[in-house]
């Protein structure tokens, strides 16, 4: 009886550890990309060289664009600037390429190890499977069954010991397999991880090459330029930056609004922005940099709509290309789901942003939430406003960016707290000098945005 208890216990209990694995290799084989390749260390050591000199030529330019602006500007100090800018970004837009080859090898690898820890997994099943039958076969066996077919008491304590023996066995593949899981969970959110990352840097390299490309027509326009010429522009341009009527009607340039929305003109962004402030804290001025920083850095904003709710495919708009990563099907999705339920909208005819070449496509509105983010600042927001919040509506996506903001350490207004906040808001953290980029530039133009106010207001 007491063997029959033991057996029957064993049994349960690998039945339902079964159903948790099962659970996760289904998950896990809808992942399962169709190549693996083992990562070369002469290859990574070659990059990560590669990255060092990139940082090198970074700071170098970088020295050399402050040096210049301290000199005077003239025509050709100009130009020195906008080369040194072109030089900087050259060298940014590079290190970034390096750093996405890298983490392709570091994504192939960690591919590799799902697969092969897969593999483990099953062979492991397999062992378990056939332990269990042979357990089941020695449990079958009564004591006087036992005591029939042999002949003396120690062949039933053999049995029994035998018994033992495999449920000890069985254990301890069945421990092995608890961390073989263990282990595929954590390559799993390492791949996730990595994937997240590599879009980051896509999307940022996509932008420093629009502002690369700016900067070389700035360049060549000033070639042709006399002293005198440039120094008439000059005197033109602070004319300009004077008039203050020039700054209210400017539209304040947003991406991802729906088709009925018209977009604000600065004059308009900035008194949402004081609204914001006074429930927030958050600084206007950096707040409509946040904003404008998230629209400038996609021409894929706003322009798919999701195909499919189970699989997170979607559909580009304008060309009817196909989006296998339209959306993440377990993190976003839902919440997707939710909130267009929650503002009656229809989440097939919903603009969202399409991917780019690595990661998932998703985001909403202006302010370029994606689902499981707003998520979490949507409660807090809906309590604030009285009302649920909707991400394509401007002045519920400036409060929702606000909040955020607030979360990540952007009060009290200072350079560096503002500086981690927009770190935090774009990769999540304030150390990766591959994202600094991106918060440099948000804050040069919260700067550039505050003079502004300050002439637009006569303060």
């Amino acid at each position: 009886m007491k063997t029959k208890n033991l057996f029957s216990v064993i049994l349960i209990f690998v039945c339902v550890f079964f159903l948790g694995i099962n659970f996760l290799s289904n998950d896990l084989d809808g992942e399962r990309l169709v190549y693996a390749t083992s990562q070369k260390e002469d290859e990574r050591a070659q990059l990560e060289e590669e990255l060092e000199r990139l940082e090198r030529e970074i700071a170098e330019a970088e020295r050399g664009i402050t040096a210049t602006e301290a000199e005077k500007d003239s025509l050709r100090n100009q130009i020195n600037r906008i080369q040194g800018e072109i030089n900087q970004l050259t060298a940014q837009i590079n290190r970034n390429r390096v750093a996405i080859q890298n983490l392709g090898l570091k994504i192939e690898d960690t591919q590799g190890s799902i697969v092969k820890t897969n593999q483990k997994i099953e062979q492991s099943r397999e062992e378990l499977s056939e332990m269990l039958r042979a357990i089941n076969e020695e449990g079958r066996k009564s004591s006087i069954e036992v005591l029939i077919k042999e002949d003396n008491l120690s062949a039933l304590f053999s049995s029994f010991n035998s018994l033992e023996r495999l449920s000890s066995q069985a254990q301890s593949i069945l421990d092995e397999v608890k961390n073989l899981r263990n282990s595929l969970q954590g390559y799993k959110g390492e791949l996730e991880s990595d994937k997240e990352e590599t879009e980051k840097i896509a999307r940022m390299q996509e932008a420093q090459k629009a502002q690369e490309e700016a900067a070389r027509r700035d360049r060549e326009s000033l070639y042709g330029m006399t002293e005198e010429e440039y120094q008439r522009q000059v005197e033109e341009k602070k004319r300009l930056e004077e008039e203050a009527e020039r700054i209210r009607e400017r539209i304040f340039e947003l991406i991802g609004l729906p088709a009925d929305v018209e977009a604000p003109s600065f004059e308009e962004a900035y008194e949402i922005a004081k609204w914001v402030e006074r429930s927030t804290g958050i600084r206007p001025a950096f707040l409509l940099s946040i904003i404008q920083q998230e629209s400038a850095l996609g021409r894929n904003v706003g322009q798919c709509y999701l195909a499919d709710t189970s699989s997170g495919a979607s559909v580009n708009i304008n060309t009817g290309q196909r989006y296998s990563n339209g959306i993440h099907p377990t993190r976003d999705i839902p919440p997707f789901l939710s909130i267009t339920s929650e503002l009656g909208r229809d989440p097939l005819k919903t603009r969202v942003s399409c991917p780019l070449s690595y990661g998932y496509g998703g985001a909403m509105g202006p302010a370029q939430f994606i689902p499981s983010t707003w998520q979490m600042v949507r409660s807090e927001v809906r309590g604030i406003l009285g009302h649920e919040p909707n991400p394509w509506s401007i002045r519920d996506s400036f409060m929702a960016s606000g909040v955020l903001l607030r979360r990540n350490g952007g009060t009290p207004s200072s350079r560096q707290n503002e500086w981690n906040a927009a770190m935090r808001y774009f990769s999540g953290g304030t150390t990766n000098s591959q994202f600094f980029w991106y918060a440099d530039q948000v804050i040069d133009r919260a700067n550039q945005f505050e003079r502004d106010i300050e002439i637009m207001t006569g303060n």
